[in-house]
C-alpha cells in the first residue's frame, strides 16, 4: 500500500457523494389553498373505583359531617 491510496479513496468517495447530490431532485414546499381542518372526536370515560377498610367505613359512618 502506497501513501497515495487513502487519498485516492477519499477523492473517489467525495466525487460519488457530490455526484449523488447533484443528481437528486428539487423539493418544493408550498402552503395549501384551503385551511387545514382537524376534527377530533374524543370520548372520555372515567371510572373511579375505591375501597375502604372496615375502620375507615366505621369512622365515616360515625362522623358523617367530616366530608
Amino acid at each position: 500500500m502506497t501513501a497515495s491510496e487513502p487519498w485516492r479513496r477519499r477523492l473517489v468517495a467525495m466525487a460519488g457523494v457530490i455526484g449523488i447530490g447533484m443528481s437528486s431532485g428539487c423539493v418544493n414546499v408550498s402552503a395549501p389553498d384551503k385551511p387545514i381542518e382537524i376534527n377530533l372526536n374524543i370520548n372520555v370515560k372515567q371510572e373511579v373505583v375505591y375501597r375502604l377498610d372496615g375502620e375507615a367505613k366505621s369512622t365515616i359512618k360515625a362522623n358523617p359531617g367530616i366530608f
